[in-house]
């Protein structure tokens, strides 16, 4: 028997962690694929009358444990991969695809859905069942549905191939990322690292049985270095080495790799109708069309510029005091932090003793609490998939009046978390949230989620806890935002439950959370210090709160050139026949770059968020998703930053998931449509 084909006895049918073994996975995803077909089966064979329900919802509730299964295992490859888990995926990702092409390209199952689409007035059907209908139609048009047999085989091969090489993409820049490191015997080399890094750094060596200190391109092994390193020709050894991943020629090389992606995407736009797949993409997003998206980035990067060129200017008189004429890209991090310390008299390695790890997540559970009545408990009998991970059950606390008036406390299980915190070689870098197990409603039950949240925060080491820099302290609150929209879902259907909206929606409740950060009556709350329990000093308080728009300009000219450089690597492909990676990249970039381009660096090799995540001609999102956040905290702000008659409405928000349209359910919650002007106030005053 196959531990992964049937319903999970552990609590809340949590993942069996324990007991899967990677042989498992193969056989199980066969076998699950042939009973999620054989759902199908039942639904075009059913004799009666297709109806909303035995088609529409029959559908939506197929293939359920298909779809744990295939959480499990992915979240896993990004989690705690291997050699062999890798493997697998290789072999798994065609199967999958070609099961999900084979139901797309049913053409007696989508008879029967266009029969009900087109006959929908004649159901009674409430606004989320119309949603799924809407949906369930559109997803198969826009898989192939409407294709004559020769383009469906096409668009299945197609599809097949994307899904191999952004599964190969990944897979070279974690490659190229542990691949390297730098060790380090001279202490003088190491001059302007605070003492904590140190001892990460020797610690690393002590893993690899070196001597002396090692730094990698991890991120909490590469930012501090990058922050504090005075060894201006070791800062450019590394970034130079990180400059190049996946950009170097070498086995893990990716650029004809993006070449093979784009000219797969652009294929398949033009199969379906497009003109590009950027307009494949936005036809179903807040933004829908390549120009509303590009009007909006290159609006915000009018007004941004300015700030972002005086920003650099004052780094760069800091620098020319040390003697460096021309500034460059890895200078920027080290003299960024000089003038923060020079502004602000702020510097991490000084505010991480009050941001320990335990702390803050006390704090953000703290804060669901207040804003949503939520309780986190930890539990111990959950099986986990590696031992640093943390299990809580989620519950919703309300009060209800008992038969003789009296009051009482009703306590509701809501969700599975799992929190994960620290790098291992088997890990990504990054920070995000993910789910083993979809929310939905079914035969009078309500199924709750089960979420996950992976980070890669400093570890703890012998003599201290694990201490966040105030970067990671706001990342841990971007990922439990993503969380409380996957653990607060109340919806019917699966598909439309959680973080399944829009795309340029998805970000609204990460980037929410996070200006809570800011807010001096909750730091006072928890940023204590970790030995003495000092509340962090007033003045240090207060300068947070003033740092939170230092060198905004210069982020976000950033993520405007990440966004521009999406948007044109989906509408203009073809110009790659005649151009390498480095010039294209270079091109769209250069309107927002700040520092020199190194001809032997480049970013887009290891851009992973658009060649093997969910951000092909998406990118913007993010800063689509800041307009809403801050005007939505905006509304906060007015009515007191934990006013309950507001968190109400921005609960419904969050619950809500895909069942409206997301313009609609921000109206409802906000009262009016966002306005860029609230974004633009809080950058720039």
């Amino acid at each position: 028997m196959n531990i992964l084909t049937e319903k999970f006895t552990t609590p809340y049918h949590s993942a069996p962690f324990n007991k899967i073994r990677n042989e498992d996975y193969l056989p199980a995803f066969k076998d699950l694929i042939q009973k999620s077909e054989e759902e199908i089966n039942a639904i075009v064979d059913n004799q009666d009358a297709p109806t909303f329900e035995n088609v529409i919802e029959a559908l939506a509730y197929s293939g359920e444990q298909l779809d744990v299964v295939s959480n499990i295992f992915f979240n896993l490859n990004s989690a705690e991969t291997s050699d062999e888990i890798q493997k697998i995926a290789q072999e798994v990702s065609p199967i999958l695809t070609e099961y999900s092409s084979k139901i797309s390209q049913n053409e007696a199952l989508f008879s029967k859905i266009k029969k009900v689409y087109d006959e929908k007035e004649k159901y009674n059907l409430n606004e989320e069942q119309e949603m799924l209908l809407n949906e369930t139609y559109k997803g198969f048009v826009r898989s192939g549905a409407l294709l004559n047999e020769e383009d469906k085989e096409k668009l299945k091969k197609i599809s097949m191939d994307l899904s191999l090489k952004s599964l190969q993409f990944g897979q070279n820049v974690l490659a190229s990322t542990n691949n390297y490191f730098k060790h380090i015997t001279n202490k003088e080399d190491l001059a302007g690292i605070p003492e904590a890094i140190l001892e990460q750094y020797a610690e690393e060596a002590k893993e690899r049985n070196l001597e002396g200190w090692v730094v990698t391109l991890q991120y909490p092994s590469y930012i501090p270095f990058m922050t504090y390193a005075e060894n201006r020709e070791l800062r450019k050894e590394i970034a130079l080495a990180n400059g190049k991943k996946s950009f170097d020629g070498g086995e893990f090389d990716n650029q004809n790799l993006i070449k093979e992606l784009l000219s797969l995407k652009q294929q398949k736009a033009e199969l379906l109708g497009y003109k590009n797949y950027a307009d494949y993409v936005l036809e179903e997003r807040m933004a829908k069309s390549p120009t509303k998206v590009i009007d909006f980035l290159n609006e915000l990067l009018t007004k941004a510029k300015p700030y972002a060129d005086k920003e650099i200017e004052e780094l760069k008189s800091l620098a020319k005091a040390d003697g460096i004429e021309e500034m460059q890209g890895y200078d920027h991090a080290f003299y960024a932090e000089k003038l923060r310390k020079a502004k602000y008299d702020l510097n991490d390695e000084e505010l991480k003793p009050y941001f320990p790890l335990n702390q803050v997540q006390d704090a953000v559970f703290g804060l669901a609490e207040q804003l949503f009545g939520l309780t986190f408990e930890e539990r111990n009998d959950i099986p986990k998939y590696h031992e640093e991970v943390k299990v809580y059950e989620v519950f919703e606390t309300g009060s209800g009046k008992m038969e003789d008036g009296s009051n009482h406390s009703e306590k509701t299980f809501k969700a599975l978390l799992y929190v994960d915190y620290f790098p291992r070689k088997g890990k990504r870098a990054g920070a995000w949230m993910t789910s083993f197990k979809n929310q939905y409603k079914k035969d009078g039950e309500n199924s709750r989620p089960h979420i996950s949240i992976v980070c890669n925060f400093s570890k703890p080491t012998k003599d201290t806890p694990s201490l966040l820099t105030f970067q990671e302290v706001t990342t841990l609150f971007h990922e439990f935002g993503h969380a409380l929209h996957g653990m607060l879902a109340d919806t019917q259907y699966p598909t439309l439950s959680g973080t399944s909206v829009k795309w340029d929606f998805v970000e609204l409740p990460s980037q929410f959370l996070e200006n809570f950060c800011y807010e001096p009556e909750f730091l006072k709350t928890f940023a204590k210090h970790y030995k003495t329990g000092e509340v962090l000093p007033d003045e240090k308080i207060e300068k947070i709160a003033q740092s939170k728009n230092f060198m905004e300009g210069y982020q976000t000219l950033r993520q405007l050139g990440f966004g521009l450089l999406d948007m044109n690597y989906h509408t203009k492909v073809g110009e790659l026949e005649n151009k390498s990676v480095k010039e294209f990249e270079d091109e769209y970039i250069k309107a927002t770059q700040l520092y020199p381009s190194n001809p032997e660096t480049a970013m887009s090799p290891s851009f992973s968020h658009i060649f093997q995540g969910g951000y092909s001609a998406g990118y913007y999102s993010y800063k689509w998703a800041e307009v809403l956040d801050a005007d939505a905290f905006q509304y906060f702000k007015e009515n007191g930053i934990f006013n309950p008659e507001i968190a109400a409405k921005y609960k419904v928000l969050l619950s809500s998931g895909g069942t409206k349209d997301p313009m609609e359910l921000y109206k409802s919650f906000r009262g009016s449509e966002p306005k860029v002007e609230s974004l633009l106030k809080r950058a720039f005053g």
